[in-house]
């Protein structure tokens, strides 16, 4: 069973820039990053299928946010620019050994513990 440690929330005004860090224990095929902000449902914000070498991502992030990978150490980043009070939330790294409905959280079997991302005005 893998397990995912995810790192890098800050507070940033807004047009700043943070990268998200999620470390696997393990190769794990399809790995994203999603979001929920309080009162709002988990939203997906980014997918890599690693063995595909694909990226998806949510309209609202498209051109800003960029998602990338070190195969060898496992690890996925998410590199967040000109960022928004609405970027504001709780960001959870998120993985499956298939290949999955890239932002539908359904798909996706483990959870990092999440990182908060706080976007000033």
């Amino acid at each position: 069973q893998v397990q995912l440690v995810d790192s890098g929330g800050d507070s940033v005004q807004t047009g700043g820039s943070l990268r998200l860090t999620c470390v696997a224990s393990s190769y794990i095929n399809s790995m994203a990053w999603f979001r929920q902000a309080p009162g709002k449902e988990r939203e997906g914000v980014a997918c890599l299928q690693r063995s595909l070498r694909r990226t998806y991502y949510a309209d609202s992030v498209q051109g800003r946010f960029t998602i990338s990978q070190d195969s060898a150490k496992n690890t996925i980043y998410l590199q967040m620019n000109s960022l928004k009070p609405d970027d504001s939330a709780m960001y959870y790294c998120a993985a499956t050994y298939g290949i999955a409905s890239p932002l539908r959280s359904d798909d996706y079997d483990y959870w990092g513990q999440g990182t908060q991302v706080t976007v000033s005005s």
